[in-house]
């Protein structure tokens, strides 16, 4: 008997650990592999507009942090996965989303990222109930983009990664609660 309590607590031990993190109806994994690299959930957050709860977005980094500047600009493999939760994100609303966001986020970089920026951009349509994006941003390579697992393309330069994670991390994020939640803040 004693035993199976052991077996049946170390089970109830583990399942957290595989299935760690939920939020707004959205599970993503504790941990994942990206480029020979295992990098852990630091945290969810969730970007709405208006009433609208657009997408979930999870932070993954090879070393869990709650300090933006480092998750920002740790020279590390980094992943944002946006599990998207509505039909009414559409091309011309993620672009102007994307626009404003790194103008509010990069400031006087935003020129020089331009042409990135467009390229970027176009990697995108509309965006329905249940599309995912993974955004890799790996040091010396660039930051790919794959959309239901379908690589849409990859743009260089480590400037571009540290710019795209400010849109969530950076001082005008889509809210201080997604920030603080993608920061692990409410893990």
């Amino acid at each position: 008997m004693r035993r199976f309590f052991i077996v049946v607590v170390a089970f109830m031990l583990a399942v957290p650990a595989v299935f760690a993190g939920k939020y707004a109806g959205v599970q993503m994994p504790d941990q994942i592999s990206v480029s020979g690299k295992t990098l852990l959930l630091n945290g969810m957050g969730v970007r709405k507009k208006y009433w609208i709860k657009v997408y979930v977005a999870g932070l993954y980094l090879e070393h869990r942090t709650s300090n933006a500047d480092q998750a920002v600009n740790a020279n590390e493999v980094k992943r944002v996965v946006m599990h998207f939760l509505t039909n009414k994100a559409t091309k011309s609303k993620m672009d102007n989303g994307w626009e404003e966001g790194f103008k509010d986020n990069v400031g006087s970089q935003v020129a020089a990222l331009q042409p990135r920026i467009n390229v970027f951009k176009s990697f995108f349509g509309d965006m329905h109930d249940g599309d995912i994006v993974d955004i890799t941003i790996v040091p010396g390579e660039g930051t790919t983009v794959a959309i239901n697992g379908q690589k849409k393309g990859t743009i260089k330069g480590d400037d571009f990664g540290h710019a795209l994670l400010k849109l969530w991390l950076g001082p005008e994020p889509p809210s201080s609660k997604m920030k603080a939640g993608m920061l692990g803040r409410y893990r």
